[in-house]
């Protein structure tokens, strides 16, 4: 795929930053556009950068359990959504209803950028699942809802369990179904809790600890 760009072959470097920045200010309405599936669940809230930035971090770890690219699975994650900068988000009910041409929605959001060939790559190898690397970064997607639904869980949404035992239903790899089942034993609060220095909590304000 050709990645082209907005001034041809003799674009100037000032049409070059021009094209990067509007594609920048665009990635950036990632952050006001919110993940639709709670106003269903009824509580809890996420937009689309949060959930590709935790998504990316997620198939990076994964990827190392799996013996697998963790580079690329990382960026399989954080460009996932990106087209939902123009079409916003379609929730599992929404997408009944709603159709959008992903693939060219995102090559256009794109073009002229200079990523086109390498995102696009990355977008169908993804779409394709037929790698591991795939699979994993599908499964990141995946966990990192299940993340935010054990938090509602915890908090006394019941609801969310449901969703928890569908999102569990849809892992594709051991690495992903065995970091899941770890989730549903954990509680969110632990890594607050239970730090590397849990002594903390006993000692005093304005003192250091003897």
């Amino acid at each position: 795929m050709k990645d082209e760009s907005p001034a041809g072959p003799d674009q100037t470097r000032e049409a070059r930053l021009k094209r990067l920045t509007d594609f920048l200010f665009e990635v950036g309405m990632l952050k006001k556009t919110p993940r639709t599936g709670y106003q269903f669940l009824g509580t809890g809230r996420e937009n689309v950068a949060e959930h590709s930035f935790r998504t990316a971090i997620i198939g990076l770890a994964l990827a190392r359990e799996a013996g697998a690219d963790p580079q690329k699975t990382a960026l399989m994650g954080l460009f996932h959504d990106l087209h939902e900068a123009r079409t916003g988000d379609f929730n599992y009910v929404g997408r009944m209803y709603n159709k959008s041409d992903r693939d060219a929605v995102l090559s256009q959001c794109l073009a002229g950028v200079g990523l086109t060939q390498m995102v696009m790559d990355w977008w169908k190898e993804l779409e394709g699942t037929k790698t591991l690397e795939a699979e994993l970064a599908q499964d990141a997607d995946q966990i990192d809802l299940m993340l935010n639904l054990k938090e509602q869980l915890d908090l006394g949404n019941r609801y969310a369990q449901k969703w928890l035992d569908c999102s569990m239903e849809r892992l594709r790899t051991e690495q992903g179904k065995a970091l899941a089942r770890k989730i549903m034993e954990t509680d969110h609060t632990d890594w607050w809790f239970s730090g590397p220095d849990p002594s903390w909590w006993s000692s005093k304000n304005g003192g250091k600890d003897k």
